[in-house]
């Protein structure tokens, strides 16, 4: 695959699907989130690592969606930099939200996913 040029632009229409598409991952990650953390159970140590792991991915997925509402969005660099922060944040996310549920499935985490 070859590096874009300094000056290459993608076509608006296609960043503005990516947009859209990052906006809805994004939401869902943030509603996940936030049904989490209200729930009425008391916290536990082995909570910890997979809210820090939601914490993050989502603050990756926030920062990408803003740089791809910025105007230089459209230059194929900054598009294609914004894309890989994209899936290491949802990867982050992820990996977070399947510690959460194995921490529920053996009965560790006070924060139950499945009811």
């Amino acid at each position: 695959m070859t590096e874009p040029g300094p000056e290459e632009k993608i076509d608006a229409t296609f960043r503005n699907g990516s947009l859209t598409a990052a906006g809805i991952i994004l939401g869902f990650s943030l509603s996940f989130i936030s049904r989490w953390v209200s729930n009425p159970n008391d916290w536990s140590r082995i909570d910890i690592l997979p809210m820090l792991l939601l914490t993050v991915g989502i603050g990756l997925q926030v920062k990408v969606f803003a740089d791809l509402l910025a105007r230089d969005s459209l230059i194929a660099a900054k598009y294609d930099r914004a894309r890989r922060l994209f899936l290491i944040g949802l990867g982050i996310v992820a990996i977070g939200i399947a510690i959460a549920l194995v921490n529920d499935i053996l009965g560790m985490g006070k924060m139950p996913m499945l009811g």
